[in-house]
């Protein structure tokens, strides 16, 4: 807020000081100075006040910060003292910005803002940090029963230092006399964290937990922490405090969060819905069960909380109809995912209804009505040209190669260089036996993008597919797969190539992680393959099995189940 914005506050602040005795618009009495705060408010001081607003509203801030200064001085109240240092930094007039300040903590002491304020100050000052921390051991010292607050606000108050390392020794030296209290050490975490020393940071979690067990602030700093490199502890940590704090929202967000980000999906998604069973209109959690409910493929939940989701909150009707014809879809039901798709006319998901919606088309074997929703697109050149290259997958889709790789190349005859274009024109000409134009077209991509992971990984499958160049497929792979690690189609090339090298027991790994993230069926194709040639036939059925319950129209799965089990 502009300071100035608030001067008819600070006009009601002076007549309540003027009406409950604070201050009285006679001159001061002769027989003493006040307390310090209750100063009679003179005709002078009264005019000073008004002089201040109104100087400042007008932009005349010199005017202003010198009489709020001759007014905090003579007051000595914490009010004019704090609206001092407010102006004074707005003008950017430090010098009196570090006295407010400095007086607003006098008269203050106990206040948490006068001291993150002044501490603020120092450090915009260029204050030496023995001065800084001088300032933080006082306020500590004379904290009282606040104490715990106060150790909990020094990283707060030392936000402004660079120097994390030379902060982090400060808030280690400040906090030293009061190392029976759980605060102190989680202020040291803090520090240690901000200095990038994680470890040190755990250290200290534990010590406050020592002395504060179960205490939730340091049990979600310290999970947050071991997120990266501990995350099975970190989720037994939060699941073991939700188990015992039931009643905590805090700590079972953090939990379903990071459920989700370890891909644990019907976990997450079943504490969410924890959540919701307190607070059942909360369109965050909604949003959060529905999303998890579609990954995981439970499409009678997720369409019920999309229904609820869209009644709170009609604003997202767009994104949530976009949602709920994924969720038909999903079901199989093309015809009405259609109509949701239809429904959406404008915001960011109109053109990615457009796009599913011509899938949708597709599917019901309406392939010219797919290619005119497709056509008939309105965007830019960008989206334009992503709607030929979906045209050209739906034609490929349909058996239609030639007709894909036609269209594709006509757009590639003014976009030589388009990356999208380069790519799936390189795919479709290898299945229209063109091994060499396919090697060409992924070759220019990396000549343009050495770090194309996709042109990476469909140069060194084709390699491992066909059975030749084992060695460069792999390490074309490998490469593809350091820069993706978890991405599940190159886990499934890396396991390919694997299998052609004969190095079964390795492929049946990186496919079975690459299954487990993805159940596409040319993956379950390749596990099953890899499983049958282990002679471990039972197993490879029954992957094929389920492949194919899910997805009963792939080639795939069709080709490898009849080659292999006539």
């Amino acid at each position: 807020m502009h300071p100035f914005r608030k001067t008819l506050v600070m006009t009601a602040l002076v007549a309540g000081m003027m009406s409950a005795g604070v201050v009285s618009a006679e001159a001061p009495a002769a027989q003493g100075s006040p307390p310090p705060g209750e100063e009679s408010l003179s005709a002078q001081t009264l005019y000073q006040f008004l002089l201040a607003e109104i100087a400042g509203s007008r932009g005349r801030l010199d005017v202003s910060v010198q009489a709020y200064m001759e007014l905090a001085r003579r007051t000595r109240d914490p009010r004019i003292a704090k609206r001092a240092a407010e102006i004074a930094l707005f003008a950017r007039n430090m010098g009196a910005a570090t006295e407010a300040a400095r007086l607003w903590n006098e008269l203050e002491p106990d206040s948490e803002e006068a001291q993150r304020v002044l501490s603020g100050v120092l450090m915009r000052t260029g204050a030496r940090i023995e001065e800084l921390e001088a300032h933080l051991a006082k306020a500590l010292a004379g904290a009282g029963e606040r104490l715990p607050q106060h150790l909990l606000g020094l990283n707060g108050a030392m936000v402004r230092v660079e120097d994390k390392a030379a902060a982090r020794d400060v808030i280690d030296r400040v906090t030293e006399p009061y190392l029976a209290l759980g605060e102190s050490y989680f202020a040291r975490a803090h520090a240690a964290f901000n200095a990038n020393d994680s470890a040190a940071a755990l250290r200290h979690l534990d010590s406050a937990l020592e002395r504060r067990p179960d205490w939730e602030p340091a049990v979600l700093m310290k999970a947050q922490l071991m997120q990266h490199e501990q995350p099975t502890q970190a989720l037994m940590l939060l699941r073991d405090f939700t188990n015992k704090h039931p009643e905590s929202r805090q700590a079972r967000l953090v939990l379903s969060r990071a459920l989700a980000a370890g891909k644990l999906y019907r976990e997450a998604r079943d504490s969410f819905d924890i959540l919701l069973e307190t607070t059942p209109d909360d369109s965050e959690m909604l949003n959060s069960s529905a999303l998890l409910s579609m990954q995981i493929e439970d499409w009678d939940a997720a369409e019920r909380r999309l229904h609820e989701l869209l009644r709170l909150s009609p604003d997202d009707g767009d994104r949530i109809r976009l949602l709920l014809g994924q969720v038909a879809a999903g079901r199989g039901n093309d015809k009405l995912a259609e109509q949701y798709y239809r429904a959406v006319d404008s915001g960011e998901e109109y053109v990615q209804a457009r796009f599913l919606m011509a899938q949708a088309q597709a599917r019901q074997g309406d392939i010219e009505g797919a290619r005119k929703t497709l056509q008939a697109l309105e965007g830019d050149a960008a989206q334009r040209a992503r709607a030929r290259v979906a045209e050209a997958q739906i034609l490929r889709d349909a058996g239609q190669l030639q007709a894909a790789y036609d269209l594709l190349e006509a757009e590639l005859s003014s976009r030589a260089d388009d990356p999208d274009l380069l790519y799936e024109t390189a795919l479709l000409a290898e299945r229209l036996g063109r091994p060499d134009v396919m090697e060409g077209r992924l070759r220019m991509l990396l000549d343009a993008n050495p770090d194309n992971a996709h042109a990476l990984n469909a140069l060194g499958y084709s390699f491992a597919d066909r059975g030749v160049r084992l060695d460069e497929a792999y390490s074309l792979i490998k490469r593809a797969n350091e820069i993706r690690p978890e991405d599940p189609f190159i886990l499934d090339s890396l396991g390919w190539v694997y299998f052609k090298k004969g190095e079964h027991g390795r492929a049946l790994e990186f496919l079975q992680r690459a299954y487990d993230q993805r159940s596409d069926p040319e993956i379950a194709a390749h596990v099953g393959e890899v499983l049958w040639a282990m002679e471990r036939h039972d197993e490879a059925r029954q992957v094929w099995n389920e492949a194919r319950e899910r997805h009963p129209d792939s080639e795939e799965l069709k080709a490898v189940i009849k080659r292999l089990s006539n």
